[in-house]
């Protein structure tokens, strides 16, 4: 567990950014307790998701935030939205760090960190593209700003694929 830890405190501070592609197996469901209402993943099942792990601690995640809000201002009304889950240990802390850095987007709770590990999170921030079909497609560790064009044309790109329902 310690050396866990110390890997996912290694990739926050160097903002390190991997990405993969985890060839489109389906994405685990949960349901959280969110900022202003539940968030469960299925509900957005139809929509292009960016789940994104992040702890108040973590500088990387400082910097995703204000990308994050604009991707949620840009796509939110082609069918995209971002989810991002706090596994802080407590909400309070979350809390004081939205009210520097407010979200414009879904937040949700997992401070027993239960979800994180159903997506093997092992960097902060760490985040999943997700297709309409619910299947993961596309895997981020860390946050660096020379990525945001990469991750913004892997949004358009699913955003611009067929529909769900010409998908089956």
């Amino acid at each position: 567990m310690f050396i866990r830890i110390s890997l996912i405190i290694l990739l926050s501070l160097t903002g390190l950014f991997v990405s993969t592609n985890v060839f489109a197996q389906k994405a685990p469901d949960f349901q959280l307790q969110g900022y202003k209402k539940p968030v469960k993943l299925s509900d957005y099942r139809g929509r292009i998701v960016y789940l994104d792990f992040w702890a108040s601690w973590c500088q990387p995640c400082r910097q995703s935030f204000g990308w994050m809000n604009k991707m949620q201002a840009l796509y939110g009304e082609e069918g995209f939205t971002v989810i991002a889950i706090n596994l802080d240990d407590s909400p309070a802390k979350a809390e004081k760090f939205l009210k520097q850095i407010p979200a414009n987007f879904e937040i949700a709770y997992d401070p027993r960190g239960k979800v994180a590990e159903q997506y093997k999170v092992n960097a902060m921030p760490s985040s999943y593209l997700i297709n309409k079909r619910g299947e993961l497609v596309e895997m981020n560790r860390g946050f660096h700003p020379n990525d945001k064009d990469k991750l913004e044309a892997s949004i358009r790109k699913l955003l611009t694929q067929r529909s769900v329902a010409s998908l089956r």
